[in-house]
């Protein structure tokens, strides 16, 4: 078995040295800034969030909290959690170990990449990241092959000494491992403590009195695809007292020979206390103490956590004797650990992490935990929950045909399987109260009946499956079991399940054998063998060495080795399937598996890697993709595998994807056939050329994509990501027409998706989250209304940026760069941004709308909210009434310093009712000729108020003049006083007796009030035309007709004033539009 592991690692590195082949790829079109306007958005949710794994609270500023991820980044609040902002997504991990702020300067921030725990799920990263302005920006400072940083600690008076904890990487040998010291603020560092290739350096603690003492403990482990090792003879304690330079062994009194690991804490109530919890075989571990600086341990009792995942302690600021246990349940001590008690979770998540306790109050406590954050100012009596953490950790998605918004289904990575809509109609947005679980534990694959959207399935680790009935909430265990007398069955933690595309009633799910059923998972029948190698995991040797059933932790949170984990049918053939398997094999049946064809051995591929995921192809039958993930060996390639002729042979498509990142997952767009997306250790990629080229979406933080879905009815592209959530790329259909042909044109716009028209509901009372405050978290519904998507080769560009581009190329080239011409500057002034014009017509071509929008090079998105133009005066803003169901044009113009150019002739799209009303217009064109006729009366009435405001200010002006200017006839106060009366009447026509109201007397609408209701009626409803609508329309007009008779004569007696000031020759007023200088 040695052989056969080490031949595989050969094989693949003979194949990726072999000589490059000299044929030449043709690159694309364009690039990931061609089209960067298709962008992710996420979905969310924030319902039970995701693994904390650290904290750091200002120490002036207990409101300022940076909360580690430990899948999901770094976020900060400055508001005590009312909100938290991503302040890590563009840099090189996601995955996170530490978090901590310089003592004598918090405005330093650390950050340690790739999480500092060993359970089966985790991630890398690239080392350590230092931040001087409070995490505004950070910068790599190096130690980047360290895959997982335990701990950092800076000196508490000078923030230029730093200790790292390098864990090291989990998944091999090697790497930067050991206790590293910078004495210059991370530009340099030295590795001052190294005990192998094979053993890190989990923790290290401060002696709170003297920053000479430290304390390292030292972690041999090791985890694989089939195996975790948890400790070693390497494992152990160490100590400095010179400031880390220098190092000794300090495990007098702890268990001797192997140990796990050892979590460390140093008391702040007394220096000379170091407690130490530790993991050891023969069950030696315990929770041990030390009252002398480490020189010598006592064993308190004999409580442990898992090193795996926990086997942290955290000493009360104060008393020093209680400790804190992370563990599934938190645990304390109040005796200095010879007892622990449950701490207290009632309706908190568990699997805790990090503590932190005011020092101030040391009932009020932060927890990090897989759930989230959580807060408790009553030790663990009540717990309040962050529920605007969006960090949870997703394995798999799927998504069904729900209408008008299809759902999204998932499972995370112990927080429940759950669904949730990728969009409702309310201007809130998503909700986190807008999910539902639909099976508990760990989540893991979910799927979806095609044909009814009510039903879905989920499941929890290792194949615990239920149907779930989204009308009812009904869960239904539906897991196959083995026979009385049959061998057990081994499951995956992620068991591959499948809804057949031939029928929807067939279900497809798989152990280390691949069960069928007919009739949703009632029953089942086997119809295959074991399909695994069923290799020994435990003959395989692991650092070195096969390791007794005695060796620390042994397989502890290891799925048993040989089962299936990716499983796919043909949609081109029924009962064509594809099983992958954990140990290397892909087995191929096409009779449904009466007979099965096995293949082991892929060009690149190690021996016995993962198969990660099997994506049959939508267009032809004998074409199937392969994931593999090679992850669990320490190899992060990327390995993705075309086949043609159903796995007989097959062409490496990795192409130009990343190096380091593995890929998850491959899905086919359904219509072209060369379209894929993969997702990656490091984001979503998409090729439009079957593999040769790939290019990143945009729109993602730095994340892991696990899983994608395409929703074929919609066009969407939904992404699992293991630490953020969902996201939904919305209508990625340009990248179906990406074609050179299409790009060389000047403009390009792609084929329209129908918008659905409908009213946005305030479910909340007002936009966003109403009155619920800023805590209450959202995520975003895609765009209302129609949206364009266009594509421009170029763009014109400005006098003075070209100036300055040609002046940038002489500074280059150290030539001299002549002061421009007054006439170049000039022109420079006046010349004018470029605009596109964005003109909607409907299908008698007659303009009902236009945008304008800033023209960009590469792919743009317009969006049309459905209204046509507003008829209120220019400048004056609102909305104009909303469009009936039918069909639509755009046009698209580019206006430039006053030329005008067609860049898109009319092309028509379609505009669709989403019909959800309870009572709906019957006559749409009717409804559209009412709104169109309050419109157009609404243009005079407004307008005429507009005027009548100008009048006004003209009347005040020249009373004015007539007060104060020489020579001018104090007998015309007289008109000015008429007019003074008339304007008065002509307000309480427009805007009632004021009077009245200010003395909270009833008061009669006008008809500028009865025609702003009229407005608002039908502006946010589609019930249709009342008679009632009808009716006050006609006494609008008929007040309006008397208001404007009257408001003429007014203007004609205001501007008559001009004329009888002309003598006096008075300065300018604006209405004198015949206004003479002499």
């Amino acid at each position: 078995m040695k052989l056969l592991f080490t031949l595989s690692l050969f094989t693949a590195a003979l194949t990726f040295a072999q000589k490059k082949t000299t044929t030449t790829i043709e690159k694309p079109p364009y690039d990931a800034g061609t089209v960067g306007a298709l962008s992710f958005r996420m979905v969310g949710p924030a319902l039970t969030s995701g693994r904390v794994i650290d904290l750091a609270v200002h120490p002036a500023n207990k409101d300022t909290w940076y909360v580690a991820a430990a899948a999901g980044g770094v976020w900060l609040t400055q508001n005590h959690g009312i909100t938290f902002e991503p302040i890590f997504d563009g840099y090189g991990s996601y995955s996170i170990g530490c978090v901590t702020l310089a003592p004598s300067n918090p405005n330093t921030v650390w950050v340690g990449s790739g999480e500092n725990n060993n359970q089966r799920s985790v991630s890398y990263g690239d080392g350590v990241y230092k931040s001087i302005d409070g995490g505004k920006s950070f910068t790599n400072m190096g130690l980047k092959n360290s895959e997982h940083i335990g701990e950092i600690i800076v000196h508490p008076t000078n923030e230029n000494i730093i200790w790292v904890a390098a864990y090291g990487p989990l998944w091999s040998s090697g790497g930067e491992r050991g206790v590293y010291k910078s004495t210059d603020g991370g530009k340099t560092w030295n590795r001052t403590l190294f005990v192998s290739e094979h053993t890190g350096i989990s923790e290290i603690a401060i002696d709170p009195m003297n920053p000479d003492i430290l304390y390292a403990s030292a972690h041999q482990r090791r985890r694989h695809e089939y195996t975790y090792i948890g400790g070693g003879p390497e494992s152990g304690l160490y100590k400095s007292t010179d400031g880390g330079n220098t190092w000794k062994e300090i495990n007098t009194g702890l268990p001797k020979g192997d140990m796990g690991r050892v979590g460390l804490a140093v008391s702040p109530a007394d220096a000379n206390v170091v407690y130490a919890i530790v993991e050891a075989r023969y069950d030696k571990g315990g929770v041990f103490r030390s009252s002398n600086k480490g020189e010598s341990w006592s064993k308190q009792g004999s409580f442990s956590t898992s090193g795996n995942y926990y086997q942290e302690i955290f000493c009360d600021p104060k008393d020093v004797n209680k400790i804190f246990a992370m563990d599934t349940y938190m645990h304390h001590s109040t005796d200095g650990g010879k007892n622990f008690v449950p701490t207290g979770e009632r309706n908190k998540h568990v699997d805790n992490h990090c503590i932190w306790i005011d020092p101030s109050n040391t009932n009020h406590w932060l927890v990090g935990c897989d759930g989230g954050l959580y807060e408790t100012y009553t030790h663990a009596k009540e717990w309040s929950f962050y529920g605007n953490l969006p960090i949870i950790q997703f394995y798999k998605v799927v998504t069904d045909n729900a209408t008008p918004f299809y759902n999204i289904y998932g499972g995370t990575q112990d927080n429940n399987s759950m669904g949730g809509p990728s969009a409702t109609q309310n201007v809130s947005g998503i909700l986190n109260t807008d999910w539902f679980i639909t099976n508990g534990g760990d989540g893991f694959e979910s799927a979806t009946d095609w044909s009814n959207p009510n039903i879905a399935y989920a499941q929890a680790q290792y194949g615990w499956l239920v149907r779930y009935d989204r009308a009812s909430g009904e869960k239904v265990p539906i897991q196959p079991m083995p026979a009385v007398g049959e061998p057990a069955y081994r499951w995956n933690w992620d068991a591959p399940l499948i809804v057949s595309k031939h029928d929807a009633s067939t279900l497809y799910f798989a152990a280390n054998k691949l069960f069928k059923s007919t009739n949703k998972g009632d029953d089942w029948q086997t119809i295959s063998p074991d399909l695994t190698q069923q290799i020994d995991r435990n003959e395989i040797e692991v650092m070195g060495q096969v390791w007794t059933i005695d060796a620390v932790m042994k397989n502890a949170s290891t799925t048993i080795y040989g089962n299936v984990v990716a499983l796919d049918e043909s949609p081109k053939k029924k009962g064509l399937l594809y099983v992958g398997t954990d140990d290397g094999l892909i087995q191929v049946s096409e009779n449904d598996g009466q007979n099965w064809t096995k293949y082991q051995t892929f060009p690149g591929v190690p021996l016995n890697t993962r198969v990660n995921m099997l994506t049959a192809s939508v267009h032809q039958e004998n074409v199937v993709f392969a994931c593999f993930n090679a992850q669990r060996q320490g190899d992060f390639k990327p390995y993705v595998l075309k086949s043609t002729d159903k796995c007989k042979t097959w062409t490496n498509i990795a192409a130009n994807l990343p190096i380091r990142g593995t890929v998850y997952c491959l899905k086919q767009d359904p219509v072209v056939e060369n379209l894929l997306f993969v997702g990656t250790e490091f984001g979503a990629y998409f090729t439009t050329d079957g593999g040769l080229n790939w290019t990143k979406l945009s729109g993602l933080p730095t994340i892991a994509v696990y899983d994608l879905d395409i929703q074929e009815r919609e066009v969407d592209l939904v992404a699992a990501t293991f630490g953020r959530g969902f996201y939904v790329l919305d209508n990625y259909s340009p990248l179906r027409t990406l074609s050179k042909e299409n790009l060389e044109k000047k403009a390009h716009l792609f084929a329209v998706k129908d918008a659905a028209l409908y009213i946005e509901a305030d479910p909340l009372g007002l936009e966003g989250t109403g009155f619920q405050g800023h805590n209450m978290w959202s995520a975003t519904n895609p765009s209302f209304g129609a949206t364009f998507t266009l594509h421009l080769k170029e763009v014109p560009t400005s006098l003075k940026s070209d100036r300055q581009t040609k002046e940038k190329e002489l500074e280059k080239d150290k030539k001299d760069v002549s002061y421009p011409t007054f006439e170049a500057l000039k022109a420079e002034s006046l010349d004018e941004a470029a605009q596109l014009i964005w003109i909607i017509s409907d299908a008698k071509g007659t303009e009902i709308r236009r945008m304008s929008s800033s023209p960009q090079k590469g792919l743009v998105r317009q969006q049309w909210n459905l209204r046509k133009a507003s008829t209120n005066p220019v400048g004056n803003g609102g909305r104009g009434p909303l469009v009936v169901p039918g069909t639509y044009n755009v046009k698209v113009m580019m206006v430039h310093n006053g030329q005008v150019e067609e860049l898109v002739g009319n092309t028509p799209f379609v505009v669709k009712g989403l019909n959800n009303q309870t009572l709906i217009a019957k006559d749409q064109p009717a409804l559209d000729a009412f709104r169109a006729s309050v419109a157009e009366l609404n243009r005079k009435v407004s307008g005429s108020e507009k005027r009548f405001e100008e009048l006004n200010e003209e009347l005040a002006v020249l009373e004015k003049a007539v007060l104060t200017y020489p020579n001018t006839d104090l007998m015309l106060l007289k008109e000015i006083r008429e007019l003074k009366l008339i304007k008065a009447q002509l307000r309480e026509q427009l805007y009632g007796e004021e009077l009245k109201t200010k003395h909270e007397f009833e008061t009669a609408p006008t008809f500028t009030s009865r025609l702003g209701m009229i407005d608002y009626q039908l502006s946010e409803n589609t019930t249709g035309v009342s008679k009632t609508h009808k009716a006050n329309l006609q006494m609008v007009e008929q007040e309006y007709s008397k208001f404007k008779t009257e408001l003429e004569a007014y203007q004609i007696r205001v501007l008559a004033l001009h004329t009888a000031l002309d003598k006096a020759q008075i300065p300018y007023t604006k209405s004198r539009l015949d206004w003479k200088q002499d």
